[in-house]
């Protein structure tokens, strides 16, 4: 058998040694999530417009507005770009590479020249080149399908940025929905108690309550003044952080000129039904990315093992070569030539030794990222999934507490205008009432953005 031939069946056999099988993960997801529920309203399937299961205009036009401006998704989509144009870049080395070119050259060797003779000779060349590198190894193919891979890392993380945006969006949404709801407890109750002022004030000038009196009212006026403006600075961050999520400039930014939904806030919010598997977050993108990133460092891995291999290089040329310009064409300026090269190395200090170590550590780091990823995703299921619990368990505890202080301040106005409690009553049961409405107002709020959470950890949505 010719030693050509030989070779080439030891490489071919060889490639197949070039890579490890992938291992799997050492640990299986549950079946089912920890803190699964019956669903009491349908759920977004997986990689949808999720936001639409709130059935809020105003969110949809948000995040519409942040999927087509919002500079982090560009960013990510730039990146996805360029790791599809790496791809392309990867496959042409599979094919032969062509060129052409033109030479011409002029000189004079003086130690040849005769006497009085200085005329420079002249060659000129117009021809082809042929190169190509058999792949024996293995080598180019597994460098196009890794590139092929970071490809798809790239394209589930710029989903995963998409998911983040969208999710940002919708919990800044949900806070401002949040703070303005806030805001008008706190101005009824401030209106209230300006109210109560003026008529303390003038059964203060009348000499039926002391100026004691007056003086708590105006504490308590000044007071929740100063938690109104606290409240509007609040808001006009959150409104800012939105501005830069939607790409547009926050000094343009005005959220109050968009009209809130019709519906009322405090409709149902999606719950996760019980008996989903859990392995549904190997569709989560950071997930999915995390996946594509080891096996493609599995394929540098072979890649780098490959160097241990013999290559096969073939390099063809032909065109035309002459002394003078005008017989460039001629039969006799006819020239060609074939070269092939079978190159094996045989020592270079380590360095490949070195590369398969390097290439074996990003394939452990690759690993052990997936296997976070996996369950980084799983506890932020289960988080949001005991937050809701939770987050239900108090909402029925403050709805009860907000009907138990508004019935508790009625009778207390009650019994302080028949003369019968102090206005020191009045202002404790008020100042209860604030406070549990706004508690209980602060849980309805956690509840939508645990649920924004929960799709987000979920991948934006449970249905398949």
């Amino acid at each position: 058998m010719p030693r050509f031939t030989v070779l080439s069946l030891a490489a071919l056999l060889l490639t197949g040694c070039a890579t490890a099988p992938l291992a799997k993960a050492s640990f299986e997801t549950p079946a089912a999530f920890a803190g699964a529920t019956p669903a009491v309203t349908p759920a977004p399937a997986q990689g949808t417009a999720w936001w639409l299961v709130f059935d809020d205009a105003v969110l949809n036009d948000l995040t519409a507005r942040a999927m087509t401006r919002n500079n982090t998704i560009k960013l990510a989509a730039a990146h996805l770009e360029q790791a599809q144009a790496l791809i392309r870049s990867s496959k042409a080395d599979l094919w032969p590479q062509a060129g052409i070119g033109y030479q011409a050259t002029t000189g004079a060797n003086t130690a040849t020249l005769s006497p009085g003779s200085q005329k420079p000779a002249s060659a000129h060349g117009l021809g082809v080149d042929l190169s190509y590198e058999v792949d024996l190894s293995g080598r180019l193919s597994k460098a196009a399908s890794a590139a092929k891979l970071d490809a798809q890392a790239q394209d589930a993380l710029l989903k995963d940025t998409q998911l983040l945006i969208q999710s940002r969006v919708a919990e800044s949404y949900f806070a401002l929905r949040a703070l303005d709801e806030d805001r008008a407890i706190v101005r009824d109750t401030l209106a209230a108690y300006r109210g109560s002022l003026d008529v303390t004030t003038r059964r203060f000038e009348e000499g039926d309550v002391a100026e004691i009196d007056v003086a708590r009212m105006q504490a308590e006026v000044a007071s929740t003044e100063a938690q109104a403006a606290a409240l509007d600075q609040q808001r006009a961050q959150v409104a800012h952080a939105l501005a830069v999520l939607l790409g547009e400039p926050a000094s343009d930014f005005d959220i109050a000129t968009v009209a809130w939904s019709s519906e009322p806030w405090a409709g149902a919010v999606p719950v996760i039904p019980a008996g989903i598997p859990a392995d549904v977050l190997q569709r989560r993108p950071d997930v999915t990315a995390s996946y594509a990133s080891l096996l493609a460092a599995q394929k540098r891995v072979g890649i780098a093992k490959a160097a241990w291999l013999p290559t096969l290089s073939l390099t063809a040329s032909g065109g035309y070569a002459s002394g003078d310009l005008g017989n460039l064409f001629e039969d006799t300026a006819k020239n060609w030539s074939l070269t092939g090269i079978l190159a094996q190395a045989i020592f270079d200090g380590g360095r490949r030794n070195a590369g398969i170590d390097y290439a074996k550590g990003g394939l452990d780091a690759a690993f052990a990222d997936y296997q976070q990823s996996t369950l980084v995703a799983l506890s932020d299921v289960e988080d949001q999934l005991s937050d809701l619990t939770y987050l239900k368990q108090q909402q029925t505890a403050q709805d009860q507490a907000v009907s138990a202080a508004t019935r508790a301040l009625a009778m207390s106005q009650s019994r302080y205008t028949n003369g019968s409690s102090s206005q020191l009553e009045v202002l404790d049961a008020q100042r209860q009432l604030l406070a549990i409405r706004r508690l209980a107002l602060k849980v309805r709020a956690a509840q939508y953005q645990s649920t924004v959470g929960l799709i987000r950890a979920l991948g934006g949505g449970w249905t398949s």
